[in-house]
């Protein structure tokens, strides 16, 4: 995001030169442009929208009765959680003056020097504070998409502990790498238009070392485990699938003919990928699912999003197709490996953005973005080895990272419930409260 902003001003601007205070010029060339401002807070609205209702109601939807508030709660509460992280120090870690390529500092802390005055190095046209709200958004639902790998079985107080500390330690610092002025794979020319590596690879592979490390669901692969509410389900998708064009689109920082180009990337894959997996499975099993267009939709949001500001419709037909068939394979991957993925975070969100991530670097093109770079179809092949590279840094630093997290809080507080807690059910054992009046 930050590099079409960049080149919309036509050179760097100079770290650590914010105001103090509110709506205090910062460069006689930057000025609020009410049309890009409007669009950015809408954007924000939607990305929010994804986690709470959207994705909770996706996840809530696929665990068993028992455990379907729980769920929601893990959603809704991060809503909370990384906002309240994100104001404190959270985006003056990913955002603000760049230390070695590695991090920003603490020099924003409570929103310090982050005010109504645009922030050249990220939004020309719109307040920093828009800014920092709309990359808010994208702190949230990335955690809370991990949550789907160990559903049915964490512990509430060792999910809060864990995304806390996740968020703050590996989320952050990839955000400061990708998307911040000065991080490391930026500097290298990483395309990633919303979240390809930041959110999507981080949370799909973060979320298969959580999903190791817990260990199966009692009675996990044996005793069958179906969705209890597959209505919620598609309701949750389709929510993820409105609150994505903001996701995407947003991503632009403007109202302008590239988020109108993101949009309709997002929502061309989108469809694709609901035929692809569609078609896919029913080939393979014999019949279309519900949950099956569903999670081929998701597969195909999750795949457009490092490559939506940059590619032809076209393009995203293909990404999007190319996105179905693979996760629908991926997802299988659980049962050959033996690994507990509960409502298939890795097959969908971490192969997902490893296909568009990847795909990226061969069908990019200047033509849809002057400010982003020409991929391998347009004559540059090393646009595929550089995001390569930003796939790999990202799975190595999520997976490793997450994995010494998830055992820092397992010998501190425990990281699953008791026996007889998962067998009742998350909903009592960790709230004391039943999603459905008339259950038992």
């Amino acid at each position: 995001m930050a590099v079409v902003i960049a080149a919309a001003l036509g050179g760097e601007a100079m770290a650590g030169t914010l105001p103090k205070a509110w709506g205090q010029p910062l460069h006689p060339a930057l000025k609020i442009d009410s049309g890009d401002t409007a669009w950015v807070l809408a954007s924000t609205a939607l990305v929010l929208l994804m986690t709470a209702p959207g994705l909770a109601l996706f996840y809530g939807g696929m665990v068993r009765r028992k455990n379907v508030l729980a769920t929601l709660m893990q959603s809704f509460i991060l809503v909370g959680l990384i906002t309240v992280q994100w104001v404190l120090f959270g985006y003056s870690l990913a955002f603000s003056p760049d230390h070695h390529g590695l991090i920003g500092g603490l020099s924003w802390i409570g929103l310090n020097s982050v005010g109504a005055a645009p922030n050249p190095d990220y939004a020309a046209t719109i307040p920093h504070t828009a800014y920092m709200l709309f990359q808010c958004m994208f702190a949230v639902i990335t955690p809370a998409l991990i949550t789907g790998a160990i559903a049915e079985r964490v512990s509430f107080r060792a999910f809060l502990l864990f995304s806390l500390l996740w968020t703050t330690l590996i989320y952050d610092p990839l955000a400061h790498w990708v998307w911040g002025a000065g991080g490391w794979l930026h500097q290298l020319g990483a395309l990633d238009f919303a979240g390809g590596t930041v959110v999507h690879i981080s949370s799909g592979v973060s979320a298969l070392a959580a999903a190791i490390l817990i260990g199966r669901r009692i009675g996990y692969p044996h005793e069958p485990m179906p969705p209890h509410n597959l209505t919620m389900t598609l309701m949750g998708a389709g929510l993820l699938w409105f609150g994505w064009f903001g996701f995407n689109a947003g991503s632009a920082l403007a109202a302008n003919g590239l988020a109108a180009s993101a949009m309709v990337a997002t929502h061309t894959a989108a469809a694709a990928a609901s035929l692809s997996w569609m078609f896919t499975e029913w080939l393979a099993r014999g019949k279309p699912t519900v949950l099956g267009a569903a999670s081929g939709a998701v597969a195909g949001l999750v795949a457009i999003t490092p490559a939506s500001g940059y590619v032809t419709p076209l393009a995203a037909v293909v990404i999007g197709a190319v996105a179905g068939a693979v996760c629908f394979f991926a997802v299988g991957l659980k049962f050959r490996l033996g690994y507990d993925d509960s409502l298939d975070v890795v097959g969908v969100h971490g192969v997902g953005g490893i296909t568009g991530a990847l795909l990226t670097g061969i069908f990019a093109t200047k033509l849809i973005n002057p400010a982003g770079a020409d991929g391998l179809l347009s004559g540059n092949p090393g646009q595929l080895v550089i995001q390569a590279v930003a796939v790999l840094a990202s799975v190595v630093f999520a997976f490793g990272g997450s994995l010494i997290l998830l055992k820092l809080v397992d010998a501190f507080v425990g990281l699953r419930v008791a026996d007889d807690e998962e067998r009742t059910g998350l909903d009592l054992s960790q709230h004391s409260e039943a999603a459905y009046a008339w259950e038992e």
